[in-house]
């Protein structure tokens, strides 16, 4: 129990550089197996939450621009999810860093007449920010399209009340329609961010670097893997973790679809079924 207690306090956080900077590579023990992988599942989480939360905004920005009859709002909002959701979320990983390669390494700089700005681009083919910004779109674009359709299913006899009270544009929406249309897509909304995690293991495959060896669950499980000879111990260690990710994020989401339908009766209430989306 000490000696693994040992190994927590050695590699508990070295996925974040802090701790013991050299693996094992000898007499690896399932102790630091777990620990490890442990570790490499901070990442994992970083890149689920700053995706799930950022890309929830935007796909509802693209979901009302689809759903606008100004085309200027609809069609580059129609063909951001188009991109998004048309390709394998493989391929954008490693189309984005390509292209986040290719940038000027000194930064890229805005002449705005009074001022030149200048951004650092370096850090887009780190994969805490250029992995994460592939994540963004992705989610951004599938949780579009359930917001778009749960949109078009709001009942029209709530938006002929609103307009019959006097109630019109923006109003009706904040008032109306993103109720229901948070009500109506949740149970969807669920699966997508659960699958969202679980797609955060291929950003360290997909040719994003791990900086320092500081990789994610899968990129540890893949070095003991290579070092045991033994897939069988630290791939289902990854998998125990993931289960208990998708467990808490279902618990979380759940208390939101229950908040989100305290107004209807217990038999009405849309529940949270998980549904396994092989096709991505």
């Amino acid at each position: 129990m000490s000696s693994c207690w040992a190994t927590l306090q050695d590699y508990g956080l070295r996925s974040i550089g802090i701790g013991e900077r050299i693996l094992p590579k000898t007499d690896i023990t399932i102790c630091e197996q777990v620990v490890l992988i442990g570790s490499g599942l901070i990442w994992n989480i970083y890149f689920g939450i700053i995706a799930v939360f950022f890309g929830f905004w935007f796909s509802i920005i693209l979901a009302v621009g689809k759903n606008h009859k100004l085309a200027l709002l609809r069609i580059p909002s129609e063909s951001i999810i188009f991109v998004f959701r048309g390709s394998p979320l493989f391929i954008q990983f490693f189309f984005a860093y390509e292209f986040f390669v290719l940038l000027p390494k000194v930064g890229i700089e805005f002449d705005l007449g009074f001022i030149t700005l200048s951004a650092e681009t370096r850090w887009l083919t780190r994969a805490w920010l250029g992995g994460l910004i592939v994540l963004f779109f992705n989610t951004a674009a599938y949780s579009a399209e359930i917001f778009y359709g749960a949109i078009r299913s709001v009942p029209s006899g709530e938006l002929e009340a609103a307009e019959a009270y006097g109630i019109t544009g923006w109003s009706k929406f904040w008032r109306i329609i993103w109720p229901s249309m948070l009500r109506l897509a949740w149970p969807s909304y669920t699966n997508e961010a659960i699958f969202l995690f679980h797609a955060t293991s291929l950003i360290f495959f997909s040719g994003f670097p791990a900086w320092r060896q500081s990789g994610d669950a899968l990129y540890y499980a893949n070095y003991f893997s290579d070092k045991t000879f033994n897939p069988f111990l630290p791939y289902p260690i990854v998998a125990m973790y993931f289960i208990l990710l998708t467990l808490v994020i279902i618990f979380i989401f759940g208390v939101a679809n229950k908040y989100l339908n305290r107004h209807l009766d217990v038999e009405q209430r849309a529940k949270i079924q998980i549904s396994i989306n092989i096709l991505r």
